[in-house]
């Protein structure tokens, strides 16, 4: 829906390049934990619960690899390339744009008629999808590793108490 503060709502560059600069930097960080797992003593310690959290943050990790891959798609085309690609991508050949609105979430830029259809362009169709399946799947494995940790803890006190 095009809003009154305009119809050509672009992503702001600035929070663009900030959510570039923040989605890297954390990218690579877990990715540097994620390989910091994957070490013989730690895979010696590896409990369940520990899994199911390295689980999350690998999807986490994806999902910030993903959002990024799409941030990218629009940092490298300009506002010409954007209209450009309205027009080409419109599902029955080329047509007058009468709008473009933008969203970092979910992720996309979409392109609006006159007749009242819109349709998405620039960013690829399977990011969000796949960003919110792995996301779902990060909650439920984090859920899982809480839950493994309580039993965890709850089953060494309960050891403990018992050699008291």
């Amino acid at each position: 829906m095009i809003t009154a503060s305009g119809p050509w709502q672009e992503h702001n560059p600035a929070v663009l390049l900030t959510l570039i600069f923040l989605d890297a930097v954390t990218l690579l960080s877990l990715t540097a934990y994620l390989c910091s797992r994957l070490t013989r003593e730690a895979r010696k310690r590896c409990t369940p619960a520990a899994l199911c959290r390295d689980v999350s943050l690998a999807a986490v990790a994806v999902s910030l690899a993903l959002y990024l891959w799409g941030c990218l798609h629009l940092l490298v085309l300009g506002r010409q390339e954007r209209y450009v690609g309205c027009a080409r991508a419109h599902p029955g050949g080329p047509a007058d744009i009468d709008g473009i609105t933008a969203d970092f979430i979910p992720l996309r830029l979409t392109c609006h008629l006159p007749d009242g259809r819109s349709y998405p362009v620039v960013i690829p169709g399977c990011i969000n999808p796949s960003i919110a399946a792995l996301l779902t799947l990060a909650l439920a494995s984090l859920i899982t590793a809480a839950l493994l940790y309580r039993r965890q803890r709850r089953s060494s006190g309960n050891n403990e108490r018992m050699t008291s």
